[in-house]
């Protein structure tokens, strides 16, 4: 039986040296080994003023994509210019839908936050799911292709 992943020994996948994605496992602590992988890489890409922000997004998508799809799910993660892109792939090609929440509610925040924070944000469907992404823009990104 192989060991469940820690979040720093999550596979690494790199199409260049400003993209990467993870597989996370169907797991309740796959939202804190998300919020790791990304506090880390943005650290690598020496963009970790960005981190508060993108890491309480990640967190918000990365439960949503498990509590309402089955199947697997990947964080993917891109610095293009000035736009750090989050998507998080999974199975379900149904998208994301808008709660109206009372101000007393312990949850169902997660479009507002995305709202919120979020210079963009929305979802795709994809062959075999949908993709739910999110960009965050700062004029102190490297410039990158």
């Amino acid at each position: 039986m192989l060991a469940p992943l820690r979040p720093l020994d999550a596979p690494r996948g790199r199409a260049s040296a400003w993209d990467a994605s993870w597989p996370l496992p169907r797991e309740l602590t796959s939202v804190r080994q998300a919020r790791h992988l990304v506090t880390r890489q943005l650290g690598d890409w020496s963009v970790d003023d960005l981190a508060d922000a993108v890491e309480l997004l990640v967190s918000e998508v990365v439960t949503n994509a498990l509590r309402h799809t089955r199947g697997p799910l990947r964080l993917n993660l891109r610095l293009c210019g000035s736009c750090l892109l989050c998507e998080v792939e999974d199975t379900e090609s149904a998208g994301p839908v808008r709660n109206v929440v009372d101000a007393d509610a312990e949850g169902g925040r997660g479009t507002e936050l995305l709202d919120l924070l979020a210079d963009a944000w929305g979802s795709s469907r994809t062959a075999t799911g949908k993709t739910v992404w999110f960009e965050v823009r700062h004029t102190g990104l490297p410039h990158v292709r």
